[in-house]
């Protein structure tokens, strides 16, 4: 029973008069947003450097600055209160992502803005600092492993009197067959290759076989083409 009212006492306590507030250091929230911005912008920076989609898109890679600055500043107001914790958990029930998010690498940079800012928002400034540091050379040596060894996906569209000299020419390259479509006049099949440092001459050389129509490359990322 004692145990009961002393935590009702405490719970009416937070409410009415919000001790905590007289507590707050204006330095440490200096601190804290100041050193999300900072997170946010090498997140941003590392976003732009190991981006290889199709579109740039300069409004998503900002999200990632604000929501490192925003999640601190959730974390420090819900620190610093229960009920403000209560009323903040209940209103961010109803919000709702419906983005799609088409690279699942997306969602990575997403938790990582989101980890840090609670990171600072707690005053873990180191674990913050060294946890950015540490995801960001991560990702950037993955995107350079990425670069040096690309999947793509070569369309060939030829008649059937440069069939052999075509499938000649793609024994010299592992490949592994898509799709082949036949129709009347023309063959037009679909191979998925991997190539180094962008070495690309072998697709001049098929589209000036006598019977090639036109050969496309696409650089292929795993459901969808770039």
């Amino acid at each position: 029973m004692e145990l009961s009212l002393s935590f009702q006492d405490l719970f009416k306590q937070s409410v009415l008069h919000l001790e905590a507030f007289r507590n707050v250091s204006y330095i440490d929230v200096i601190i804290g947003v100041t050193t999300s911005f900072f997170i946010g912008m090498f997140i941003y920076y590392i976003y732009q450097y190991t981006f290889r989609g199709v579109v740039y898109s300069y409004n998503y890679n900002v999200t990632f600055v604000l929501m490192t600055m925003i999640t601190t500043i959730v974390i420090m107001t819900i620190s610093t209160n229960i009920v403000l914790s209560l009323g903040m958990v209940g209103a961010l029930s109803i919000v709702r992502f419906r983005t799609a998010v088409k690279d699942p690498l997306d969602i990575v940079y997403m938790f990582w803005a989101i980890s840090s800012g609670i990171a600072v928002g707690a005053k873990l400034y180191p674990v913050a600092l060294i946890g950015a540091l540490a995801v960001g050379l991560a990702l950037v040596w993955l995107s350079r492993r990425k670069i040096k060894d690309q999947p793509f996906l070569l369309i060939i569209r030829y008649n059937e009197s440069a069939q052999e000299e075509v499938a000649k020419r793609l024994r010299k390259t592992p490949h592994r067959l898509k799709s082949k479509t036949v129709r009347k006049g023309y063959i037009e099949m679909t191979v998925e290759l991997r190539l180094r440092d962008d070495n690309t001459a072998f697709v001049n050389e098929l589209a000036e076989l006598e019977g090639v129509a036109d050969a496309v490359l696409v650089n292929y990322s795993g459901d969808y083409a770039q």
